[in-house]
Formats: C-alpha cells, structure tokens, sequence
C-alpha cells in the first residue's frame, strides 16, 4: 500500500469577485480573470508551462516554507527561508466598504518584506490567456510592466526596479517591496501607502465578518476557516455560489473524471446557504435570491441543475487536449455538460434555501409581495416533474432514475411551501403543498428494501447511496426510530470507508467504478450519527475528518481511502460545507457546554 499522502500545498484568497490560489513556494498557480469562469492568467495548477507564472523565489534553493492566515482573515502569509536569508510574503486581495459598497477590485496585492539575513529575490511575472494559448506582450513602463493581449490588459506596478523583470538579476531585500497586479485598469496611486491602506483595511473587513458571525464553541478554529472559504464562492456580482474555483483537477489519478466546477449549482448553493444561516450570515442568501430570480424570470421552462455566473444556461463542454493537466491527469474540461441533464431535486433545495426570506420575521417583511408568486411557481415546478426519473445528485451521464434523494428533497420543497401556506393562509397552495408531499413520501418509500431495513438509491435498485442519509438527517426518517437505526447500519456496513470516510457508491456508473470517497458524505454520516444520538461517535469521526485538510484546513472534493490523499476540485465548497453543519449539528446536540468545559476541548 502506498502510504505516502499527497494534499493540494496551496492557499487561496479572494474578494468575491476573483480567487487566486498560492503555492507555499509563492507560484501564484491558478487565476482566472476577469471572473470565475474565464481563462486562467495563471494555470500552472494544470500546465506548469503553458500556465504562466508569478513567483517570489530565493536565489538559492528553498529551505523551508511555511503557510498561514492571518487570523480570521482571507489573507494568506508564506514565510520562506533559503541560504540568504528569510522573508514574508502576504497576499492579498483588496475588499473593503466605500462609499456604501463594497471595493472588490480585481487586483492581486503581494507585500515582501524581509525577515533575517540578507535574502535575495528572483520574482518572475509572466501571465498568459485564452487557456495558455495567448502569450501576452511584455511592455516596460517607468514603475510598471504593461502585459497586453487580444482584448486584454493587465498592469504590474511595483517600487522594485524595472529592470529586475528584464534583465533576471536577483534582488537584494532589504525594505519591503509591494507588487500590485491589476486587470483592465491601471493604478494610478502611492505604492507602499495605498498597499498598506488596503491591506488594514482588508483585515478589518474580515475581521467584523468574522464578529459577526454567531459559531459555537465546537471547533471554533475550523468552523470560522471554512466560513471564511465559503464566502469567497459567491460572486458579489449576481449573488452566484460557485462549487469552486478550479476546473479538472481529477476524483483519484487516471479517473477521467475531471470536471470544471467554476459554475453555480442550485444543490451546492442549498448547502452552502444552510451553512452560512447556520452561523448568521444571510447577505449571501439575499443576494443569491436575487440570482435565481433573475433565472425564473428569464427561464419560465425547466429549472437547470446549474447556471453560469451571470446566469448563462448554455455551458457546452469542450476539452482543451494541448494542457498536460494536473500531474498529467487529463482531460481538461472547460463548462459542464451537466447543464443538460434532468435533476429534480433543485426546486425543493431552491425552495428551502431562500425559505427563511419568507418566513423569518427578520425578513418576512420585505417579501410579502412575492411569496405566493416564489412558493406556486416551485409546486408547479415539482408537480410536473414528481413522478420523473432523472440523473440523480450524482449526475449520471448514459442513464436515468427515479431516485430517492430527488423525492426526498421535493417531499422537503413541498414541506417548506406548507409552512409558508399556513403562515401566509393560502389555502389553495396549502392542499397543493400537502398532494405533492404524499406523492414525494410514496416514491420514496418504493426506495425501501423491508428484508435488509434500508432505503436504495432509487426505485427498483439494490444500490445503496450515501445521500440517502438525508433522511435522516431532513427527519423524513424519525432519528430516534429503530427503521433510521437500521437504515444507518446498513449504509455503514456498505459505504463506510477506513477513518470515518464515506463513498458515494460502489455501484458501476458511466466510468466504472469509484476509487475514491467523497469527504462531504463523511461529514454527513457525522451528521446522522449525531442525529441518531450516537453522539461520541459524530465527535470521534468529525476529529477524524480535520485530518484530510492541507497545511491550511483547506478540503478537497474526494480522499482517497487508503492513504488519505486529497483529490478533485480544491478547495471544494461542498466539503466546507459539511465541516460547518456537521460541528453545528453536533454543538446543538451537546449539552450546552460550560466555559470550563471548553477548556479540554
């Protein structure tokens, strides 16, 4: 068995309108400007050629290189150490309130400041586009290097001489040098001073965020990390939720399962919408409200499973077969043909998702007007497309069926409507709500193999699947009932890998079988073990989980059963989400622990 585990050695930052991820040997490895869904203008992440890049090197070899944010904060730190000497680097990108809005501009800001020695520095800008296709100009401006392309522009302004990204001579450091990359526009202001400004005023914003949040004492630590990655998913913009920022970064080596996930799911959003109001956050539900209003109002057909930012319904797929992909992993797949597929589980998770804008007295107020429109346009959505088989949440590419977790999440849509029925008096909608309640709960129970006390992953199917641990976790399942005992038993006994990991399936499906497990499924089996009241086991695997996170408790998609080896799209909203309603679920379930107690923690 091959022991040796391989994690993603990167950070990431951002402002909602872009995120940047950092090699702990300062490459900046993957970029896409100007939003989530362009092309990269560093991809080394994918081709360490054609993929351009923005390093901050010593002239010798690196020692040692340490990684960490500062506290609280979407601010990145990499501390290197060579023969030389050591220096910092902080990267950041800009995000502040001004003038009544928030200043997210798309603008990468990297302090380098010396630390011991005489260190010498070597930093190499070379940006690329149109997929590593375009390499772009290289112009030399009195305190700035201009890079041009077809249609683009990007300015690098700097207080280190010019001539150092020329003439490729090292640099001694011996005061702090501000390099400040900008897409489109040029900077037109004092370096060191506006960095500085920016970067204060950066650190403050995260830090209210941060006190604003309401998280429990459970693994604080993590909890307000993964906070912290989740809110720079949603694109500002239009309020889209974006299951990461990387595309094809493979479920395990020579899978072909490489998928670009830069793109709003109505499913992911659902989840990372729960984690945020978890611990207080609702801007981003709001404005995510306002996204997929914009869709219904331009969509009156079927919902998609997924839109682009802007709303885009058409995301054709294509593979770019030139980039030699992550540890040559291909294909590269930029858009999703998923967009194409029949999921019907989105109108319950888009119902409940924005259900406390309807019913929470904090914000009831301000949507009266469009409650009955938003709830009777969900029920007829789902009265249409109950008794449907689809893909599935797992999204099958050749074959179609009439899945439980799709039934169990329109039994929840329908659930929500009548909750918003009653307290709105609706009566029409209520009787509505309630006949597509019992319909969801009758498909649902044609899921249930009554000789092994457990409920499949579809109608007429042997086939066991994680997400079926909904049920309990939704209460469609009473968790205190030996019928949810035993469903929990059964799922284990079939998914549950070493260490608390959890696969999706073992059944074949267009690629065969998997190979790796899915961490947000571990963290629901936290959840349902929670729920069941096998509490000290939820807190035994949840310890386990953190294990699987990078040197920055950033999670991947999927983990590797045996070595513990991150996989997939990084860093994974649907991970972080599980993190977060996982600890919450466990803290609400714990006796109100004293201050005292927490101290053993």
């Amino acid at each position: 068995m091959n022991t040796k585990k391989h994690t993603y050695d990167s950070g990431i930052i951002g402002n909602c309108a872009y995120i940047a991820h950092i090699e702990k040997n300062s490459n900046v490895n993957w970029l896409c400007w100007p939003s989530f869904e362009d092309s990269f203008v560093f991809g080394g992440l994918l081709d360490d050629e054609r993929g351009g890049q923005f390093s901050i090197l010593p002239q010798g070899e690196i020692q040692q290189s340490k990684q960490y944010y500062i506290e609280n904060s979407n601010i990145l730190c990499t501390k290197i150490e060579s023969q030389d000497g050591s220096y910092l680097i902080t990267d950041f990108a800009p995000r502040f309130e001004q003038y009544e809005r928030y200043y997210k501009p798309l603008m990468l800001i990297r302090k380098v400041e010396p630390l011991s020695g005489h260190p010498k520095i070597r930093v190499t800008c070379t940006p690329t586009y149109q997929y590593g296709e375009q390499r772009l100009a290289k112009n030399r401006g009195s305190n700035h290097i201009q890079f041009e392309g077809t249609h683009i522009k990007m300015r690098l302004v700097t207080n280190m001489p010019i001539s150092h990204f020329f003439d490729n001579f090292s640099y001694l450091l011996s005061e702090p040098v501000y390099l400040i990359l900008t897409f489109g526009s040029s900077f037109e202001a004092p370096i060191a001073r506006t960095a500085e400004d920016f970067l204060v005023r950066t650190k403050l914003y995260w830090n209210k965020w941060v006190k604003n949040a309401s998280i429990p004492a459970f693994y604080q630590k993590e909890v307000i990390r993964s906070a912290l990655v989740l809110k720079l998913h949603q694109y500002e913009d239009t309020g889209a939720i974006i299951a990461a920022s990387t595309t094809s970064l493979p479920e395990y080596p020579g899978s072909g399962r490489n998928w670009d996930y830069r793109f709003c799911w109505v499913r992911d959003s659902y989840y990372v919408l729960t984690a945020l109001s978890h611990i207080g956050h609702f801007e981003e539900m709001e404005k995510y409200a306002a996204y997929i209003a914009n869709i219904t109002q331009s969509d009156s057909g079927r919902l998609q499973p997924l839109y682009g930012i802007m709303g885009q319904a058409k995301l054709t797929e294509k593979t770019l077969d030139y980039l030699k992909g992550y540890r040559d992993n291909q294909p590269i797949r930029i858009g999703n043909q998923a967009f194409e597929h029949v999921q019907n589980d989105v109108y319950g998770q888009a119902m409940i998702a924005l259900l406390p804008l309807f019913t929470d007295y904090r914000f009831r107020y301000q949507n009266l007007a469009s409650a009955k429109e938003w709830t009777t346009f969900i029920l007829n959505k789902i009265t249409l497309t109950i008794d449907e088989e689809d893909a599935g949440i797992w999204e099958f590419r050749n074959f179609e069926n009439r899945h439980c977790y799709s039934n169990l999440f329109q039994w929840a849509g329908a659930s929500a409507a009548l909750k918003i029925a009653k307290q709105y008096k609706l009566e029409d909608i209520e009787e509505q709500a309630q006949r597509l309640r019992e319909r969801a709960a009758e498909h649902i129970e044609s899921c249930f193999d009554s000789e092994n006390g457990v409920y499949t992953n579809a109608t007429d199917s042997q086939n066991l699947d994680a997400s079926t641990l909904q049920l309990i976790m939704m209460k469609y399942l009473d968790p205190t009932s030996e019928k949810a005992q035993r469903h929990l038993a059964a799922l284990e006994s079939e998914l549950k890998g070493e260490q608390g990991l959890f696969y999706r399936y073992l059944h074949k499906d267009d690629f065969g079988k998997p190979k790796s497990t899915f961490l947000v499924c571990a963290f629901w089996y936290v959840e349902a073990l929670a729920c069941v009241g096998r509490l000290d086991e939820a807190q035994e695997v949840f310890k386990q989980l953190l294990s699987f996170g990078n040197h920055l408790m950033l999670f991947s998609e999927d983990i590797d059963d045996h070595d513990g080896s991150q996989w997939g799209n990084f860093p994974q909203t649907y991970s972080h989400v599980g993190l977060v309603n996982a600890a919450y679920r466990i803290a609400m379930k714990l006796d109100n622990p004293t201050f005292f107690d927490n101290l053993n923690e």
